[in-house]
């Protein structure tokens, strides 16, 4: 399990975790594969521990980290006959 840091203004409800009200800077513990979901939202959540390590976002960029192009799949545009 990672931990985050609910960062927000008020009170929360997180259905992802049973319905739990979170209150503003409490730590909660999140599935490791559920993560990168909380930290793409920065101005609600932050990082407090990382996922255990061989999780399932081990290897993945970080939110505002450089993606190498071969990464990206390239979009190519196809004309339909």
């Amino acid at each position: 399990m990672a931990r985050v840091r609910y960062i927000g203004a008020g009170p929360v409800t997180v259905p992802e975790l049973g319905n739990r009200t979170i209150q503003p800077d409490e730590l909660v513990e999140v599935p490791d594969d559920r993560y990168e979901g909380y930290l793409c939202q920065p101005a609600t959540w932050e990082a407090a521990g990382e996922p255990a390590q061989g999780s399932a976002t081990r290897g993945l960029p970080t939110v505002g980290e450089a993606v190498p192009d071969t990464v990206i799949p390239k979009k190519t545009s196809r004309k339909e006959a």
